[in-house]
């Protein structure tokens, strides 16, 4: 499977990272769940794995959390792969505002 991988910078510190983007996956959660299912999410330290399906596509992968940076890196279908450049400017728009 082809994957989107983001790097996004921060300067909050890796605590203050975590705490913003925990509270964040679970508005995400919230306001898409007509529209997202099977949704998984496990964090082990500083690392989610998660895993869902959004409109007959299966997506999953982890998003790490350093002291400096967000790694997220995601597979999903080669038929999203016409999305690729949307969606990792979505990625990035989004978490860079959660962590600013």
């Amino acid at each position: 499977m082809p994957s989107v991988q983001v790097t996004i910078p921060h300067q909050l510190g890796q605590e203050e990272a975590l705490a913003r983007l925990k509270r964040f996956l679970t508005k995400v959660k919230n306001r898409y769940e007509t529209q997202v299912s099977d949704l998984t999410e496990t964090w082990a330290d500083n690392v989610v794995q998660f895993g869902f399906k959004t409109y007959g596509f299966t997506v999953s992968g982890q998003m790490t959390v350093e002291p400096a940076d967000v790694r997220f890196d995601a597979k999903v279908p080669l038929a999203a792969m016409m999305f690729k450049g949307k969606i990792e400017q979505t990625l990035r728009d989004e978490i860079a505002r959660v962590l600013a």
